[in-house]
């Protein structure tokens, strides 16, 4: 296929969708998006239609002329891929985007790739949570096993007598109990498989968290050299398990300097944004060249580079532009309290200047 002719088509209208879309046009590819608010920030780059994830009268219209359809967020209801994938092929494969899904699904996809994970149990009773809690003790956290992202649909258990509100907190939906590690930090790695079997696997990346979203990535992550091999691994075995094609990302807990595995997401991902500007290949591209079937990019860092969401409120732009290597992405969205409205990439040639640069980033967020 010509990749000149590629129409691509994208659930989801979001920014991830929007920086898709940004990624393909060099290429002249166009973009269609599905997505229910007719103020997505992806409209400004392809044509969006406006409607509900599964109506299929929308759906039918969305796959007209397709070459292809992927997705910005793991979300998407199974019921819209079944529609599209008999007559489209749909990137990352349904079985991906079904594991994501469903953390314990995550967690079993992860023991059957000898891949480690906290200690954790299914529970769909109280009295299961009770069992649960004996055995693995507390502090832990209940996750609902769907709808859980940005620290939404989770609840600590920091006492066993607290295991009951914690059960009508979730409203009685089927969970995981987590036991709530020591970790000594959260990295997370980037990796694409193409339609060809390619793979390539990004430098690692070291998160930290405000509230449960994400505000800073910095990649690669600092004194990581030993993890990187680990995460590769770890990566790859995930990628071939799923016949995977696209960018996936895996959130790692770090303990005692080995990884457990948090989380995965089967679509391009908030702590890869660094690599628009900071590696030879952003994660955007990638995932169009994996999903084309296109030869991977190099996925090299181009020197030292963080990114800092800029969450809730819009700063001082005009500051924010002023700091030499600082890179200024908006996503056109309402402010809202927590709510992600851009980022700010700064990328310079060791940790000492990259470290100079986030604190004056933040000094100006944080006005």
């Amino acid at each position: 296929m010509s990749i000149y002719r590629g129409h691509i088509g994208i659930l989801g209208g979001g920014q991830l969708g929007r920086m898709l879309a940004l990624a393909g046009i060099p290429l002249a590819l166009r973009f269609r998006f599905l997505d229910p608010a007719p103020d997505a920030p992806a409209s400004d780059v392809g044509e969006l239609i406006c409607a509900a994830y599964d109506d299929p009268a929308a759906l039918a219209t969305f796959g007209e002329g397709l070459d292809l359809v992927t997705y910005e967020f793991e979300n998407v209801p199974a019921a819209a891929v079944a529609q599209l994938a008999p007559q489209l092929p749909v990137f990352p494969p349904p079985r991906a985007l079904e594991t994501a899904q469903d953390r314990l699904f995550e967690k079993q996809l992860f023991q059957a790739c000898d891949i480690p994970v906290p200690p954790y149990a299914a529970v769909s009773t109280a009295e299961e949570l009770q069992q649960a809690v004996n055995r693995i003790g507390t502090p832990a956290l209940l996750k609902t096993r769907r709808f859980g992202y940005d620290g939404k649909g989770q609840v600590p258990v920091n006492h066993p007598s607290e295991a009951e509100a914690a059960w009508q907190q979730v409203q009685n939906v089927p969970c995981l109990y987590e036991q709530r590690v020591a970790f000594e930090r959260e990295v997370s790695v980037l990796a694409a498989r193409s339609r060809t079997g390619e793979i390539a696997i990004y430098p690692l990346v070291e998160n930290i968290h405000r509230n449960g979203i994400l505000f800073i990535s910095r990649a690669p992550a600092p004194n990581a050299q030993h993890l990187q091999e680990q995460a590769a691994a770890y990566a790859q075995r995930v990628l071939e398990a799923l016949d995977y094609v696209g960018l996936l990302a895996i959130e790692f807990f770090v303990v005692d300097n080995q990884l457990l595995a948090n989380e995965m997401a089967p679509r391009v991902h908030n702590s890869g944004h660094w690599t628009i500007e900071g590696a030879e290949t952003s994660q955007f591209a990638q995932h169009l060249r994996a999903v084309l079937g296109l030869p991977l990019g190099s996925t090299r860092a181009r020197g030292h580079v963080a990114m800092i969401n800029i969450l809730g409120t819009i700063p001082a732009i005009e500051q924010l532009l002023a700091l030499p290597g600082t890179h200024v992405h908006l996503y056109r969205k309402a402010p809202r309290a927590g709510r992600k409205l851009g980022h700010v990439t700064v990328r310079a040639d060791s940790v000492d200047e990259r470290e100079a640069a986030v604190e004056a980033v933040l000094k100006i967020l944080e006005q």
